[in-house]
């Protein structure tokens, strides 16, 4: 018998083995793992959405996680992503091909499988089979979600030119592994060997899927989409209230500013000087290839350092509020204005309310409905007015609709950087809590 005596750390705990008194520290991922084989500790607690522990109150649920590492192939393990790329890149034209064919001719959908087109590619055998059944699984898809709803528009044709390349493949009997946190062993393992890997950090969970991809840069890189057991936030009573702009990223509505980097504007200098550089040279010579590559990288550098500075911000706010609400804002309006247009997308505030939305997910809690559930949610943007003549409403209510009205002006005044008003709609806002309370 087993039983939880003490918390060692963030993530470890001390089990004492009742039988012989000794006290071993493990981590709460190997503690779960023990009880779903069986062992019986006391002092935790099973839920219909994983385990409790009794000593500090944590639950503990299953989440997917995704992890991101660099790869180093050989020339040889190169030439056979390549080959993936391409045998996927096939599968996705000639089956849309077939389906738009047929659709045009007898007006419905055509259902067709891999081992259809192997007869006559039967270079797609020297693949792995997995990586064609997502790429017919992800065609079906985005086929379905065009006739379910118009705005995810309809399947484009994939081309060699096209500078992000990538495959998908599944976790089969252990088919993927990552080693010594150092190499990657994929399907196909004894025809091109273990990939040299840069595992920044350690996974823990089960690795059910992993997508190989290649960027524009040259860099392959791997991401893995992971099971694993995920610690809840413990519950407070602050709901928080945030309000998107272009000279503050995010204005919260306890006063709070996050500063907007502006990185495609820092950095548009060295873009500007490459991109006239690239147009001065022969095109497709080597020396045309080496500076599109350099642009290339420059542009990642931009990315990667906005969605560093994302995340922080939606860290910071998920984990100390247990309720995250902003406008709902129509950015592909937005960005028809050409005046603004460039800021707003480096802004990336749907990347932003999409780190929001599912960090915050990961802490939901649907047990306990007594409680207020960690929630991120998106409120529309409404024209400033109240039409009162809709229905009757209680004082609530109203409230609520007044306090949406007046962050619809709050952004607007953000956006034309209207200090002043900022600061009188601040006051409105508390005077609304006020009233509430």
């Amino acid at each position: 018998m087993y039983k939880l005596v003490d918390k060692k750390s963030k993530t470890k705990y001390c089990i004492l083995d009742t039988d012989d008194g000794v006290i071993d520290t493990l981590s709460y991922d190997v503690i779960i793992d023990c009880l779903e084989r069986g062992i019986e500790i006391d002092g935790c607690i099973k839920t219909n959405t994983g385990y409790q522990f009794t000593i500090d109150n944590s639950e503990y649920h299953k989440v997917m996680k995704g992890y991101k590492f660099r790869l180093y192939p050989t020339a040889l393990q190169r030439e056979y992503f390549s080959q993936c790329f391409g045998c996927c890149r096939l599968i996705w034209n000639k089956m849309l091909a077939d389906k738009i064919a047929y659709y045009n001719e007898y007006g419905e959908s055509l259902n067709t499988l891999v081992t259809n087109y192997k007869a006559d590619y039967p270079f797609l055998k020297d693949v792995d089979s997995l990586a064609l059944a997502n790429e017919v699984q992800n065609l079906n898809k985005a086929y379905k979600n065009f006739f379910r709803n118009k705005d995810f528009g309809f399947p484009k044709f994939k081309s060699k030119k096209n500078s992000l390349k990538s495959f998908s493949t599944n976790n089969q009997k252990g088919t993927i592994e990552f080693i010594g946190n150092k190499w990657l062993k994929i399907p196909k393992n004894k025809k091109i060997g273990l990939i040299r890997c840069h595992q920044s950090q350690v996974i823990k969970g089960i690795v059910k899927t992993i997508t190989i991809s290649q960027v524009p840069s040259g860099k392959y890189f791997v991401s893995c989409n992971c099971e694993i057991w995920y610690q809840k936030l413990s519950k407070t009573d602050s709901y928080i209230g945030i309000d998107l702009g272009l000279k503050d990223l995010v204005i919260t509505s306890d006063g709070n500013k996050f500063e907007n980097p502006k990185t495609t504007r820092k950095y548009e200098n060295q873009l500007a000087k490459l991109q006239r550089q690239l147009a001065h040279k022969q095109k497709f010579s080597n020396n045309y290839y080496k500076t599109k590559k350099k642009i290339a990288r420059l542009h990642e550098k931009i990315t990667n350092t906005r969605k560093d500075n994302l995340h922080k911000i939606s860290h910071k706010l998920t984990n100390e509020n247990q309720v995250v609400v902003s406008e709902n804002l129509k950015v592909s309006n937005m960005i028809r204005n050409h005046n603004l247009a460039k800021s707003i997308e480096d802004a990336s505030w749907y990347e932003l309310t999409k780190q929001l939305d599912y960090k915050s997910n990961w802490n939901i809690d649907i047990v306990l409905s007594h409680t207020v559930p960690l929630k991120y949610e998106p409120v529309e943007m409404f024209l400033p007015g109240i039409d009162q003549s809709k229905v009757d409403k209680s004082t609530e209510e109203w409230l609520d609709e007044i306090e949406n009205r007046l962050s619809y002006k709050k952004w607007y005044a953000g956006h034309y950087h209207c200090e002043k008003s900022i600061d009188k709609l601040q006051i409105m806002f508390n005077n609304i809590e006020e009233l509430r309370l």
